[in-house]
């Protein structure tokens, strides 16, 4: 009996561990190297073109930019948004863009969104809606409740990706510690 409860509990451990490390892997969006596939028109919720469905990637240029991919607004996306633009207007003499994208047909969503830009007081960062798989040249993985991409001249730097449940605070800091790799 002392055995079997022993299996038991080496197995469940090593399920545990196999279930954390699946949960990681999850790839979304271009890679590190990789170009970003371009234009895709979101409906802007903030920013100069808000109300308006607008290319955020053309407005942006070459310049270095941080996207956020985001199936729903969590707290925690929230936190990461406002960091987000906080690095972007640090980072203004760069010429630093920063947008999110919601992957949303929600009804609920735009509201909240506008709640946020206006509660958040956003300077930089463009909060933005597109379909619920968002833009297909991008592969975001359905899996993937958050994408960051952060690229410069249209190549990409760093991608964290987030299964729900996974970002929280010292994943935030690790995203926004890695602007450095395109405001170089």
């Amino acid at each position: 009996m002392l055995r079997r409860t022993a299996f038991l509990a080496s197995a469940f451990s090593l399920c545990v561990v196999l279930g954390v490390s699946a949960g990681g892997a999850v790839k979304s969006g271009p890679q590190v190297g990789e170009k970003v596939p371009g234009p895709f028109h979101p409906l802007n919720i903030n920013g100069e073109a808000a109300g308006k469905k607008n290319c955020l990637y053309c407005s942006n240029g070459g310049a270095p930019v941080a996207v956020v991919f985001a199936r729903e607004l969590t707290p925690e996306v929230s936190h990461l948004i406002k960091q987000l633009d906080a690095a972007t207007v640090k980072n203004s003499g760069k010429n630093m863009g920063s947008y999110a994208v919601f992957m949303s047909d929600s009804d609920k969503v735009q509201t909240d969104l506008e709640k946020l830009a206006k509660d958040a007081g956003l300077k930089k960062l463009v909060l933005s809606i597109d379909n619920p798989a968002g833009p297909k040249a991008y592969g975001i993985a359905k899996d993937a409740a958050v994408t960051v991409l952060l690229y410069n001249e249209f190549v990409v730097e760093a991608n964290h990706t987030f299964a729900k449940g996974q970002l929280n605070d010292a994943a935030i800091s690790k995203v926004v510690s890695d602007v450095s790799k395109i405001v170089k």
